[in-house]
This record gives C-alpha cells, sequence and structure tokens, in this order.
C-alpha cells in the first residue's frame, strides 16, 4: 500500500471520529483494551445496589451502563454534560421515568442534599465534596477511573513532550482526597494493563475521540509518525500501549 492510500484511509477513519454515546463498536476487533481488569465494575455494583436503593450515575454516557442495571426507574436518577450525550440521554432515559439533568459541573450536581444511597461514576468527572453532600448517611460512592498514566506510551508516538492531562488521577491522591472530605474507604484498587492496535485507522479513530488525551492530534501533523507505527504494526503485528484504571469505593 503506497502512501496516499494510507493518509487516505487514515483520513477517512479521522473524519468518521464521531461518538454516540459511549460507543467504540466502530473499532471492535481492531483493538483490545480493559478485558483483563483485576475487578469487575459491574460486579462491584451490585455488591452494593439495592433495589430500594435511590441511585445516581453521574456523567451516565449515553445511559448504556446504567440501563443494564434495570434498576427501579422511580430510584434512578443520570446526569450528563457533554451535548451529544445530553439528547441522547433526553431521548432514552426521560420516557422511561428516570429522573436525567444536564450537568457539566461536578461541583454544582442539580440535586438536594442526602438524596441517595449510592453515586456510581465511570471514567467520568467527580468532586469529592459534592458527592459527599448528595450521599446520604452509609451512602456509597463507586468510580472507576482513568488514571493519569492512561496511554502515555501511546502519545508518546504521535505527540512527544505532550503533558498529562489528569496528573493527578490516581489511587493514593484520590484516597487522601476522599478522606479529606470525610468518606471512610471500604476499597481500592489500581491496575496497569495492556491496550493493543491491530490496524492504524483504528488508532487515528481512536486518537481523534479521547482529544485531551492526544491534544492536536491530527493524520496530517503526525503522518510521518504515523508511518514509523505502520512500520512496526507490520513487524509486530499490533500496536502496544499501556491503560491505567484505579477503582474506588468510598462511604459516607
Amino acid at each position: 500500500m503506497n502512501l496516499l492510500e494510507l493518509r487516505n484511509i487514515w483520513q477517512e477513519e479521522e473524519n468518521q471520529a464521531h461518538i454516540h454515546g459511549w460507543d467504540f463498536s466502530h473499532i471492535q476487533g481492531r483493538y483490545e483494551e480493559e478485558h483483563d481488569l483485576p475487578w469487575s465494575y459491574r460486579e462491584t455494583v451490585r455488591q452494593y445496589l439495592r433495589d430500594g436503593a435511590m441511585l445516581l450515575d453521574y456523567d451516565t454516557g449515553g445511559g448504556e451502563f446504567l440501563l443494564s442495571l434495570q434498576h427501579p426507574p422511580d430510584k434512578t436518577a443520570a446526569t450528563e454534560g457533554y451535548p451529544p450525550n445530553v439528547r441522547l440521554c433526553r431521548e432514552t432515559l426521560l420516557p422511561l421515568g428516570i429522573d436525567f439533568r444536564a450537568c457539566a459541573d461536578p461541583s454544582e450536581i442539580p440535586f438536594p442534599d442526602r438524596t441517595f444511597d449510592l453515586i456510581l461514576n465511570r471514567h467520568g468527572s467527580f468532586d469529592a465534596s459534592e458527592l459527599f453532600r448528595l450521599l446520604k448517611k452509609g451512602g456509597i460512592f463507586i468510580t472507576e477511573q482513568v488514571g493519569g498514566d492512561n496511554d502515555r506510551e501511546l502519545v508518546d508516538m504521535v505527540l512527544p513532550g505532550t503533558e498529562k492531562p489528569f496528573p493527578h488521577l490516581n489511587l493514593s491522591e484520590q484516597r487522601q482526597e476522599f478522606e479529606a472530605a470525610g468518606f471512610h474507604i471500604l476499597h481500592g484498587e489500581e491496575a496497569y494493563r495492556p491496550i493493543l492496535f491491530y490496524d492504524i485507522g483504528a488508532f487515528v479513530w481512536f486518537a481523534r475521540i479521547i482529544e485531551w488525551e492526544f491534544p492536536g492530534f491530527s493524520v496530517e501533523k503526525c503522518f510521518d509518525r504515523l508511518l514509523e507505527m505502520q512500520k512496526e504494526l507490520e513487524r509486530s503485528g499490533k500496536i502496544e500501549g499501556t491503560i491505567h484504571r484505579f477503582l474506588l469505593v468510598a462511604e459516607k
């Protein structure tokens, strides 16, 4: 495949880099991540979720995970701040009777004090003090987070010298932050695992979607570095980086 053909293929992936909810099906089978974490977020949530609990999913994305829990709608609330996902949630969650509210500020969540028994947050923003305000006494906050070291090898391949967007996101610092806000930590885990790409087009799509990790990335700007990645892919069959995740369960 010549350089022009590669450029055209990668630019087409770049042009298609839009997301509906939090749906990565466009590159399914072309990359792998998160299949080997030492915990199950779903099973952790199930451990603490009771039928009568008032539940909030903050930064719910398109509501996909929340809906999969099948919690009673009259005891379920959700927020989202990304405008395309806000529209999606209004179309899918509100008709079911779920109390959905648009919110892009984790420090000002539009619900009264002591409303919830359980608050969930997967890969979203959070403010420990605000979560403490929203939870009832004995209430639980569960989060799985993308850590500050996430995808750093991949970023360096195309945008060397880029600063980490969220260097404070690690288990040690967040444990301290939640304890300072008044929480008792029930459980915490941290993991570094491989992320694999089997074609460069999939990586291009991914890098455009995760724009906060790959600021300013484009095929035009990074073409020579993408060619180096293509050579590595042809040698080894994959491009490999490292994801950083942590799980935190905190009780008020």
